[in-house]
């Protein structure tokens, strides 16, 4: 189900809690959003509709993937970049790192860990930061 997307930076920078089993649904409806909105959007965390649960949808070169959970355990490349978000009107300037590992879970709540680089690593950071209640 495709979902509204919040604007209220008050909301978006409550952290999100934990994701469990009955949140998968919330995952689907993510990825739902993401590609009604795929000519704007190329990731959203469940914050960004409503929901504070540690969910995020991502474009990864064209395959939409969810994680739940999702934590980066290692990151390097630091470099300076420009995003924009569509919570919010305009960019902003912002840290990234080029290479990071990020342990999540997935729709049936198996464990995964893998190493992302360039674009890819971009949009989930930016996503992690959504569930950890940081705006850009």
């Amino acid at each position: 189900m495709k979902r509204a997307i919040v604007t209220s930076r008050l909301a978006l920078r409550m952290p999100s809690e934990l994701a469990t089993e009955q949140d998968v649904a919330i995952a689907q409806d993510l990825l739902d959003t993401l590609a009604a909105h795929a000519n704007e959007c190329v990731g959203l965390a469940a914050n960004m509709v409503g929901i504070r649960k540690r969910v995020i949808a991502i474009d990864d070169n064209g395959a939409h993937v969810a994680m739940l959970n999702p934590e980066i355990i290692e990151k390097s490349g630091a470099y300076q970049t420009e995003e924009g978000c569509l919570s919010l009107p305009g960019r902003r300037a912002t840290t990234r790192y080029q290479q990071i590992v990020v342990r999540w879970q997935d729709l049936g709540m198996a464990w995964h860990e893998q190493r992302f680089t360039g674009w890819t690593a971009q949009i989930i950071q930016h996503e992690v930061d959504h569930c950890n209640g940081i705006l850009i």
